[in-house]
């Protein structure tokens, strides 16, 4: 019965990850995410249902648009894909190994948003505050349900203040979308694991801008975003958060 519901997930996470790709592409042009329909940007012709089949139609079409036969960006294979592939990592960490339906329901709400912001910072350098602010709400309301209010209350306060006084300090070395992404995921993670997840995120871009300046893709001066960094440092707090807690910083996880 679970192999079923695990394909009903990643099934579902095919579909969401379809919709994750329109808001990826519409959000950073402020397009409406619900109309119009969907249809290829290249030549604006509607896609029928045949079209819009997740991982399917693109391996179907050749990944070409039907219509004006334009090549159709391979991320909305790979967001199709990891969004199925992270709903079932969720499913069975959550909902089969804890049995926590409310931790399921949250961590996947956190991961979609992850996801649009991850690829939107990558191509465009902003990370939305249509996602952000919505995401700190639900963080914080999810919470309520769960007992842990205010360890989200300062988890918010202490993602975005942290990264807040960097921004002062540094004089516009990260953004402000940065502290709200921070925010965000204080919010959902709570006080304890905002700080791990911060630890996680420097290190990640430390070493993703010294490999990128070994390979002189980046010069010391040019802008690295760090909101991917702290979307993938998120989801390896989610999955082994506590696990790591006890080995970078014990002292919080032995705080009660």
């Amino acid at each position: 019965m679970n192999i079923l519901y695990g394909v009903i997930v990643f099934v579902f996470g095919l579909t969401i990850g379809s919709f994750l790709n329109v808001c990826i592409y519409r959000m950073p042009r402020g397009e409406s995410i619900v109309s119009p329909g969907s249809h290829c940007p290249d030549c604006n012709h509607p896609l029928g249902v045949w079209d819009l089949i997740p991982l399917i139609s693109f391996i179907a079409l050749g990944m070409k648009c039907r219509y004006c036969k334009k090549e159709i960006s391979p991320r909305y294979f790979f967001v199709e894909l990891g969004t199925g592939v992270m709903f079932l990592a969720v499913f069975a960490r959550f909902f089969i190994y804890e049995n926590n339906p409310l931790a399921f329901v949250s961590y996947l709400v956190l991961c979609s948003a992850l996801i649009v912001i991850t690829f939107i910072d990558l191509e465009h350098k902003i990370i939305p505050d249509k996602i952000t602010y919505p995401g700190m709400i639900a963080g914080i309301f999810i919470s309520i349900f769960t007992r842990s209010f205010l360890p989200s209350v300062l988890g918010l306060l202490i993602g975005g203040g942290i990264l807040l006084f960097i921004v002062v300090v540094s004089r516009g070395g990260m953004g402000g979308g940065d502290v709200k992404l921070a925010a965000m995921l204080g919010a959902f993670l709570g006080w304890k694991l905002i700080f791990l997840n911060l630890f996680l995120a420097f290190l990640l871009g430390g070493i993703a801008a010294v490999i990128l300046l070994i390979m002189k893709k980046k010069g010391r001066k040019d802008y690295i975003p760090f909101g991917p960094y702290l979307a993938i440092a998120g989801m390896i707090t989610v999955f082994w958060g506590d696990r790591l807690l006890s080995i970078f910083l014990p002292f919080l996880a032995q705080t009660h």
